[in-house]
Formats: structure tokens, C-alpha cells, sequence
């Protein structure tokens, strides 16, 4: 081949390649510049929507927030999940006052419509001196009988709620039921008999109060009929009726009981003991005070006559030793102490145990 025809032939192979070779520098430009769309598109779909009607289509609301800040142009707030929290512990509630429990006075939704509680002081004295017993009346019946100056003493006392809001009122119907006995535990030499029980039923019915009179509130009033008695026969049976009036007042740790009644007269017939409200006159006054778990009590009694007063003083303290049981000290001077007694003076000092409700 000529010289110039092998330049030429060179030419036109070389003019093929570069043909080939410019063909295929394109087509990978071109790859390249779709891949780089194809990242750019897809870094793009990885992107938050840029309208709101895509923001208002995500559900989760952590993810919505972001597109809607990021629309805004706001640094997106990361929404933590609530904290699981302890429940919610109750609000303390006011400890109940003595009246509130003997009563069953709370307001709150927890008076319960049939409640046996304590009605008065529940104790049992297994020792109590009494420098003046009353040996003559007992010996009108037996003229052997013996009486020790030593003795046991003890109370049951309870009622019960019958009927809770009588006619939808603040007001509730109750049974209230008191045993007093006195014990000659120690007369071994005439058995350790019963010297004297008295029983006490009541029916009260009793309103619960809101007011203040006096700097104390007025927590209750109930009216009713007492019987007391001491189931013996002539000439050592004693029982009278009254209707009672007792109103309940408190100021924090005192609380203060009046107690009022009148006798139903009976004829002098059937009168096993005439002229007792001459002993015990009209009413008493209890006040208690409380102080860590310690109750001091104490009762006045008068029948307030200028001529021939007489009246009776209780005065008791209670101490704590174990949960529900205080020891107890109990003292007692003055008249009707006892139906069998009730026109006979009587000094008597005791210790022992009492329940006690007010804990």
C-alpha cells in the first residue's frame, strides 16, 4: 500500500475510534449525570414534604410536628414520651376527731349505714379501794352479808346505728346499751359475788351539727330514752326513766359532753328510789382532753341546791401501753355512783385497762 494511502487508511481508523471512544466518553457522562440525579431525587424523597397538606397526612404526631417546624423554618422539637408516674397518692385526710368517731359524724362519703361502736368508756378496774362501802343497805336484805373495801370494778358499754339519715335528715336513730358492775373479787369469804350491776339501754336519736357557740363547735345533739337499772328485788331494786338531752362540742384536742335529763315521775308506789334526782340533779359535764394517745377526763355533777348540795366528781387519766389498750386510772368522789348507791357518798380509787376508742 502507497505511503499516503496507509495515511489515510490511518486517518479514517483513527477518525472510527475517536468516534467510538467520544460516543462512549458521552454515554458515561451521561450515566453519571443520571446517577447524580437519581442521588439528588433521592436525597430529595428523604427530604420532609414542603407543603402542608403532606405535613397534615403523616400520623405520627412526633413526625408531624417536624415537617410542620420545618416548613417554618424552625429547628424541629424532639416530643419525648410522657413519663410514667407513680399514682397519685391521695390527699391526707383530717384525722377524725373523738365525737366524729363515736358518732360516726364524717360527712365524706364514709358513714356507714349500720355501725356497732363504743358508746361510753369500755375498761375493767381489777382493783379499786373504797374507803366507804355501803354496808347497810345490803344487809336490809342479808344481815350476814359481808362487804370488802377492795373490789373490782368494770363498764361495757355499746350501741348501735338502727336507721342512717332518718327521712334523708342529718340525723341518725341509735341503740345504745351500758352494763356497770361492781365485783367483790376479793370476799372470798362470802363467794366473790356480784354486789351490784346496773344496766342502761337508751334509744337516742341523734343530729349531726355544724356551729360554733362558746369558741367550739357544735358536732352533735341527740335526744332520747334512758331506762336504768339493777334487776335486783325489793329492798335492793332500784330503776328510774328520763329523757335525755346530750349535746357534743369540740375545739381540736377537747372535747366537751353535756348530758341533761328529766325523770319520768312514777307514784310513790312503784318509786324503789325516791328523791334521786336530789342526788344526782339534772345533768353532768364531761370534758377530755387529748395528748399522744393520753385521755384525762373528767366529770362534775351538781344538783345545784343551796340547802342540801350535793354532786360527784369522776376524774380519770389513760396512758398508752399496746395499741388499742391504755392502762387507766379512775377517780371518784360524791354521789350515785351506783343505783345502789345513789344516796350514799362514795371515795373510790382504781386502776386497770380501758379500750381506747379515740386511737
Amino acid at each position: 500500500m502507497p505511503k499516503s494511502e496507509k495515511g489515510v487508511s490511518m486517518r479514517r481508523r483513527t477518525t472510527r475510534y475517536g468516534s467510538w471512544a467520544g460516543a462512549g466518553t458521552l454515554l458515561i457522562g451521561l450515566w453519571l449525570v443520571l446517577a447524580g440525579l437519581d442521588a439528588a431525587s433521592a436525597e430529595t424523597l428523604s427530604e420532609p414534604p414542603q407543603d402542608l397538606a403532606e405535613c397534615a397526612k403523616i400520623e405520627d404526631d412526633a413526625e408531624r410536628l417536624k415537617c410542620y417546624d420545618h416548613l417554618a423554618g424552625r429547628e424541629p422539637k424532639t416530643i419525648e414520651p410522657p413519663e410514667e408516674t407513680a399514682e397519685k397518692a391521695p390527699e391526707k385526710r383530717e384525722e377524725a376527731s373523738y365525737f366524729s368517731r363515736l358518732w360516726d359524724l364524717d360527712e365524706e362519703g364514709l358513714r356507714r349505714k349500720f355501725a356497732i361502736k363504743s358508746h361510753r368508756s369500755n375498761y375493767f378496774l381489777p382493783y379499786t379501794y373504797n374507803s366507804s362501802p355501803n354496808m347497810e343497805v345490803l344487809r336490809e336484805d342479808d344481815p350476814d352479808k359481808t362487804v370488802k373495801k377492795a373490789e373490782a370494778v368494770f363498764q361495757l358499754s355499746l350501741k348501735a346505728k338502727l336507721w342512717k339519715d332518718v327521712l334523708g335528715q342529718k340525723m341518725d336513730l341509735w341503740f345504745g346499751y351500758t352494763q356497770r358492775s361492781f365485783w367483790q373479787l376479793y370476799n372470798s369469804e362470802d363467794s366473790a359475788y356480784f354486789r351490784e350491776t346496773d344496766y342502761e339501754p337508751e334509744l337516742l336519736i341523734n343530729f349531726r351539727t355544724d356551729f360554733r357557740i362558746l369558741g367550739l363547735t357544735s358536732r352533735f345533739i341527740n335526744l332520747g330514752f334512758n331506762h336504768q337499772s339493777n334487776g335486783q328485788s325489793n329492798p335492793l331494786s332500784r330503776s328510774w326513766n328520763r329523757v335525755v338531752a346530750n349535746f357534743g362540742l369540740e375545739r381540736g384536742r377537747f372535747s366537751l359532753l353535756l348530758k341533761t335529763w328529766y325523770r319520768i315521775p312514777e307514784s310513790a308506789k312503784n318509786d324503789d328510789n325516791p328523791n334521786i334526782e336530789k342526788f344526782l340533779g339534772y345533768g353532768e359535764l364531761w370534758a377530755y382532753y387529748f395528748w399522744k394517745k393520753h385521755r384525762l377526763g373528767l366529770m362534775l355533777r351538781n344538783n345545784f341546791s343551796f340547802h342540801t348540795n350535793r354532786g360527784a366528781l369522776q376524774a380519770e387519766w389513760s396512758f398508752p401501753i399496746y395499741e388499742w389498750v391504755n392502762g387507766y386510772v379512775q377517780y371518784f368522789v360524791g354521789y350515785g355512783e351506783s343505783l345502789l348507791d345513789y344516796n350514799r357518798a362514795v371515795n373510790r380509787i382504781g386502776i386497770g385497762f380501758i379500750i381506747a376508742d379515740w386511737n
